[in-house]
């Protein structure tokens, strides 16, 4: 009997030690961390901190857990060490309260639509504790359904194989462009896995018509997305280049809150000329941002809310800013995502 208990208790104590040794030292990000500031804290660098978490990009959550010591796990069997290096293959997010789709795949540098397709989801609804796949494995691919679409656009069953590939330019839409090649608005949705009919300049198309696409053209600094269907974004792109001006709400010149007086009552949905707290205080939160939502930034230049803009898809926004006037920004840039709010529509 007490062979055994010395035997439980021997078991109990190299498991303990293997537990200690096997993880690395986490850090919780507080709201204002960035990876410099937790670098320094943790006498590592920035580039070790992304080895370490699998980060493609320097995006930051709140409450997102980060190692900041290096494993130092005793040595195993082959068999168990290969293994180990199976998840390695694709990285993993653990979904935290407030996440949405749009805002993770921004945390992580990759197309919202990938995201969907590397998780086979069917709706935009996820819940704290589930766990998303946030890149494509770089060895085998991961098994899924049989009725999980492909991340890339893929063609649809068509009797006409003569599909070819189109280049979206400003001023397009999906019905100019199904005009064209023959075809409609409904096979190019098809056809690309589109969810919504938002496309951009410089983005690539597969047609399926007798048509001939134009030749190509590279997307300018104005020309980074187009819908014609959406008049909100329409009025709004026509915008770009704008001056800044702080109190400005005109044509001329505008300030971030004065952008967006102008914008939804040109698109037709009146507002009242209010400053950024004002219109934060007259929306509700969202999860799952669409296109013509709003988005906020807080701590820009005064404490609290300070800054926002239009989000127009793609993980990324249209605002005034102090620098270069209206503009579109990615969310996924380092001063924006330091500040980010959330997402947010009127009610």
């Amino acid at each position: 009997m007490k062979k055994k208990v010395a035997t439980f208790a021997t078991a109990a104590l190299l498991s303990a030690s293997f537990s200690t040794s096997a993880f690395a030292s986490t850090y919780t990000v507080q709201k204002g961390d960035t990876l410099s500031s937790i670098a320094k804290k943790h006498n590592t660098t920035i580039d070790q901190l992304k080895s370490l978490n699998n980060l493609t990009t320097d995006f930051l959550a709140s409450n997102q857990k980060l190692k900041v010591a290096q494993s130092t796990a005793p040595a195993v069997s082959k068999k168990a060490a290969a293994a180990s290096t199976l998840p390695q293959a694709v990285q993993a997010y653990t979904v935290v309260q407030g996440d949405n789709l749009s805002k993770i795949a921004a945390k992580h540098g990759i197309k919202l639509a990938d995201l969907i397709a590397w998780n086979n989801l069917k709706s935009d609804i996820i819940y704290p504790g589930q766990s998303l796949k946030v890149s494509a494995s770089s060895t085998a691919p991961l098994k899924a359904p049989a009725e999980e679409a492909p991340p890339a656009p893929a063609p649809a069953p068509s009797q006409n194989n003569n599909q070819t590939t189109y280049i979206v330019k400003s001023g397009d839409s999906l019905s100019r462009i199904a005009s064209q090649f023959g075809t409609t608005v409904q096979q190019l949705q098809s056809l690309n896995n589109l969810k919504s009919d938002l496309i951009y300049a410089g983005q690539s198309l597969l047609v399926n018509g007798q048509g001939k696409p134009a030749a190509e053209q590279k997307p300018s600094v104005n020309d980074q997305v187009t819908n014609t269907d959406l008049p909100l974004l329409n009025e709004a792109l026509k915008l770009i280049g704008t001056p800044y001006q702080y109190g400005g709400s005109s044509i001329n010149a505008f300030d971030c809150s004065g952008f967006i007086y102008y914008v939804f009552n040109k698109a037709g949905k009146a507002i009242n000329r209010l400053s950024s707290e004002g219109y934060y205080s007259r929306s509700y939160y969202v999860d799952t941002p669409q296109p013509g939502d709003l988005v906020f930034f807080e701590n820009t230049y005064k404490p609290g809310i300070s800054h926002m803009g239009i989000y127009i898809g793609d993980n990324q926004f249209i605002h005034a800013s102090t620098s270069n006037g209206v503009m579109i920004t990615k969310l996924s840039d380092a001063y924006y995502q330091k500040h980010f709010d959330g997402f947010k529509r009127f009610y």
